[in-house]
């Protein structure tokens, strides 16, 4: 079942539980519908990358790449039918301490863990931590006072992407030979979009599997969704919700269009155009036997065309990024949801 909406958690001591209700006490809001506003209380931005948070990629802190405006970090999202609580990087901490929090998925979702560790390191800065990259895959930062790890697993489709001698770089997308890496997790956040939408020189594949049967191309959507229901059954399977929570951190829109991201110093308003594959996330999630949270970020993203790091990455003003986020920016919106999902207010 999917949900859009900030149902508060009954909160045990060794798992989160989530439990429905059609009525209160239960305090429902949508946070998927809102509109960026100018923060007036001065909070924003929640920490300034290059001073608070110098293990920041050097691709997402725009303001030490040059990035001469600032208004684009002076902006909070608001829900439209509440307000999302502060973000309490302390509490959070102390509510999973000794646990273990990974996203798995593309750098859409390391811009998401990026600005969490910034989020966490900056409400305890005397806190030692560790930041390591065990793998080539999996990079890990820790909190030892805490006992507490937060982990990015990258994995662009969450199917398996195997390497055939003859046949070449074929996505199997019925499926997944390296969920153990997900298991023994107590919070787990998946995000799978970005490399699908790829095509010519720049996708990663050069067939599709199902089964035994091998498919030279196919509308990138409909692999998504096989892709993408392969993933469920995986954790419908694999996953005891009362141990582990499950969220899909939503698709992030990007902005790699005529208008482009370049020079854009405000957000967008009015209403936006439904979004390729983002009905296919919520139907796959609506019929899963266990309990994912929804991060659905997709309206807030669109929005934000000013959120992009542009021509800001130190790599040169040739290359225009209008996909990954500015940190501080646009990320912490998706982790003050995360906080309110997990917590409530």
């Amino acid at each position: 079942m999917v949900f859009t909406v900030w149902l508060c958690p009954l909160v045990l001591a060794s798992a989160f539980v989530w439990t429905v209700a059609p009525s209160p006490p239960y305090q429902v809001c949508d946070f998927s519908d809102g509109k960026w506003v100018i923060d007036e209380a001065s909070s924003h931005p929640l920490y300034v990358a290059s001073r608070d948070c110098p293990f920041i990629g050097q691709g997402f802190d725009c303001l030490r790449n040059g990035r001469p405006d600032k208004e684009y970090l002076k902006y909070r999202w608001k829900p439209s039918g509440c307000d999302l609580p502060s973000f309490d990087g302390k509490k959070f901490l102390e509510r999973n301490k000794g646990k273990k929090i990974m996203f798995v998925g593309d750098s859409i979702s390391n811009n998401m863990w990026q600005s969490l560790t910034c989020l966490l390191h900056v409400a305890v800065p005397n806190s030692p931590y560790t930041s390591t990259t065990q793998t080539q895959q999996l990079s890990v930062f820790s909190f030892p006072e805490y006992k507490a790890s937060i982990m990015w697993l990258k994995n662009g489709f969450l199917v398996d992407l195997v390497i055939d001698k003859e046949k070449g770089r074929i996505l199997k997308l019925d499926t997944i030979s390296s969920g153990d890496q997900w298991k023994g997790v107590d919070v787990l956040i998946f995000n799978s979009y970005h490399w699908w939408t790829h095509t010519g020189h720049s996708q990663a594949w050069d067939y599709f599997q199902v089964g035994s049967q091998l498919i030279k191309d196919m509308d990138h959507m409909e692999a998504f969704k096989i892709g993408l229901t392969t993933w469920a059954k995986w954790v419908d399977s694999n996953i005891d919700p009362s141990k582990t929570t499950v969220l899909f951190q939503g698709i992030a829109a990007s902005h790699v269009d005529k208008k482009g991201c370049l020079r854009r110093t405000q957000p967008e308003e009015g209403s936006m155009p439904a979004y390729p594959g983002v009905d296919i996330v919520k139907k796959v999630i609506s019929n899963m036997r266990n309990p994912v949270q929804l991060l659905d970020i997709t309206l807030l993203t669109q929005m934000r065309r000013d959120g992009h790091p542009s021509i800001y990455t130190g790599r040169g003003t040739s290359f225009d990024d209008c996909s990954h986020w500015c940190l501080a920016g646009v990320p912490d919106a998706w982790n003050e949801i995360l906080y309110a999902l997990l917590f409530g207010n």
